[in-house]
């Protein structure tokens, strides 16, 4: 037998393959008519990256939030939402400081 904390995990999960599938299903061929691949700048990624993070720290924040004011949340899924959110910005520290490392490699090379 499933119980409840199972099921709305497994119920979640099925909302966000749905959601994902239909953003998908939604986003224009990436390749144009003469052949060649749309891709965002590296500017727009980056951008959309920092997005994703702030995203998953403002969630984390509302999360921890509406379970101190006594609202429906459960302390688990609190406490996921703030991984989540410590994960992504540690992967952003760290990928920032091997961007710096590669520029000032890149400097000092003798031309």
């Amino acid at each position: 037998m499933i119980d409840k904390v199972n099921s709305a995990a497994v119920q979640s999960m099925l909302s966000q393959i749905r959601t994902f599938e239909a953003r998908a299903k939604s986003q224009p061929d990436p390749v144009g008519m003469d052949g060649a691949v749309d891709k965002p700048s590296f500017g727009e990624f980056i951008k959309g990256a920092m997005n994703s993070v702030n995203d998953l720290q403002s969630k984390s924040k509302q999360m921890t939030t509406a379970y101190e004011q006594g609202d429906d949340v459960q302390l688990t899924d609190v406490v996921l939402s703030m991984q989540k959110a410590s994960i992504a910005f540690e992967a952003t520290l760290q990928i920032r400081n091997k961007v710096i490392k590669a520029y000032e490699d890149i400097k000092n090379m003798p031309v």
